[in-house]
This record gives structure tokens, sequence and C-alpha cells, in this order.
């Protein structure tokens, strides 16, 4: 219930220096990421399509339009919706492949999923965005308001995650051992630096977080458990190996909100719903991502003993 609040007044305290901030975090962790993948990854994924058909459906099929499915059946605040879209429409978050070694998933064929999924992003990111929105009515209205160019976003998520994995990948191609050294230091730096970020921000936006964050926390949660539930049953179905189930879980439910609340501010101007359901999930992704994964890890470890 708003109780009368208009949500889309509401300012995330985020200027063109965080968001460059932002920018410059996102594109490095990929380039970390990057420096553990080589060009016999995607050719092994070719020699199991079952599990890119599995994590591609998963990711980019399921997980969107169920998304809308649930969105038109709870029917949310228009621009929660909308973020709840834009969330469903990113690729997995690059903080995925930590999670998938903590739950003693598949890390390689999490790394390898990543890859895949930031160069799919390019084009899906912005359709199924672009398509679900526009299948809503209430959310299709606020896209009639908003020069969202689908090209335009292409290029901004292509400079952010498609160049620095091309870089990673040419470094890894022809310097391996460089790369080694590399991602040693940067890959935890990276990460680090992308939470101090999201510290600082809460921090800049405690007063905004203390008073409406009440509006999206039941959304998030159930959006992000609803986001894990889907990668579990897609990779049940298929009958793929727990380790395997596990990797796909996590992919589908860590999201690049981070990359999504970038959009937001790059061409929906901060929308007040939007970028507080984006912010939030930011945070709490990385939570239940931490709790899941400590679960599968200690299972895992008991069924050992």
């Amino acid at each position: 219930m708003l109780l009368n609040i208009d949500i889309d007044t509401i300012k995330i305290n985020f200027d063109t220096e965080s968001l460059w901030m932002l920018n410059i975090a996102l594109a490095i962790i990929m380039f970390g990421v990057a420096l553990d993948i080589k060009i016999d990854d995607f050719k092994r994924l070719a020699k199991n399509p079952k599990i890119v058909l599995v994590g591609v459906l998963s990711q980019f099929i399921f997980l969107p339009f169920l998304t809308f499915i649930a969105i038109y059946l709870i029917k949310p605040h228009p621009s929660f919706a909308l973020g709840m879209m834009m969330v469903a429409a990113c690729p997995g978050g690059n903080v995925s492949n930590f999670f998938s070694k903590m739950a003693n998933g598949n890390a390689a064929l999490s790394v390898s999923l990543t890859a895949l999924a930031t160069l799919l992003s390019l084009f899906l990111t912005p359709f199924n965005l672009q398509f679900w929105g526009s299948l809503y009515e209430p959310t299709n209205e606020i896209l009639k308001t908003v020069s969202l160019s689908p090209f335009a976003m292409f290029k901004l998520v292509l400079l952010i995650l498609g160049v620095p994995l091309a870089l990673g990948m040419f470094v890894k191609h022809n310097h391996e051992e460089m790369a080694t050294k590399i991602n040693k230091v940067l890959r935890p730096f990276s990460v680090f630096f992308f939470l101090i970020l999201i510290v600082i921000a809460l921090y800049d936006n405690i007063s905004v977080f203390k008073n409406y964050i009440h509006l999206v926390y039941l959304l998030v949660i159930f959006h992000n458990v609803f986001a894990y539930v889907i990668g579990y049953t897609t990779s049940s179905i298929f009958k793929l190996t727990k380790q395997d189930r596990k990797t796909i879980t996590i992919e589908t439910g860590i999201q690049n909100s981070g990359l999504g609340l970038l959009l937001i501010f790059d061409f929906f101007n901060g929308l007040g719903g939007m970028a507080l359901l984006a912010a939030f999930w930011g945070v709490w992704d990385i939570f239940s991502g931490i709790l899941l994964a400590t679960f599968w890890g200690r299972k895992q470890q008991n069924n050992e003993i």
C-alpha cells in the first residue's frame, strides 16, 4: 500500500560521479571474470548444448516471462513492475561465480555461462525489457514517456560488459600467466570495490531506504526467491547433475542489478520506483546468495563426513 505517496518522486542520491564509479566497478568486475575465461570454455559449452539450453531458457526466457506473469497477477505499482522487468532482463551478476564456488557448484560452468550471458545480454536485455514492458499496459505507459532506444542500451551494455569481456579473454589467451597473477589481486579487489560502492550508496540514501524500503522489500525478496526456484526447477526438469543445478539456480537468482540501476539512471532518469527496487535487489541478492551458497556448501561437507 503506497499510502498516497508518489513513489516516482523519490530521488535516489546517485550523482554523475557515482554513476561513473558504478560504470568502472562493473567493467573491472567483468574484466576480472573474463581473465578466467578461455575460448575452450565456449567450445566446452558447444559440446554440451543441453546445459547451454537450460542456462539460456532459465535466465533469458523463463525468468522474464514468469516475472511478467507474476506482475500481471499481483499488479504492483507500475514503476516497481518495470523495475522487476529490468532486473529480470539483465544477465546474471558477476558475483554468481564466487557463490557457485562457495556452494560447491560447477564453477567452470558458472564462469562460462557468465560469459555467454554477457554476450547474449547485448541483445536480449534491451529486447526483453522492451518486449515484456510493452505487453503490460501500466509499464507500457512509462515506456511511452521515455526515449528508450534498444540500440543505445546495446551500446551501453557493450561498453560496460562486452568490451571488458573481450579484453579479459584477450589477455587470458595471449598472456595466461600474467592473467592469473592479475586476477589473484583484481578479483577480490573488484568485489570489495563494488561492495564499498554499495555501502556508500546505502549511507548516502539511508533516509530514503528508512522511509520507503517497506514498499519494496517483500516484492524484492519474493522476486529473488522466485528466480532461484525457476533456476532450480528448470535444471531439475532437464535432469542436470546436483552440481550443475546449483550453478543454474545461482546464475538465475543472482542478477546484475548494478547494470539495471545504471540503465535506470541513464534511460529513465532515475525513476523512483524502479531505482528503489533495483537498489534493494543489489543488496538483497548478495545476502541471499551468501545464505544459499553457505547452506549448500555446508550440506555438501556434511554429506562427505
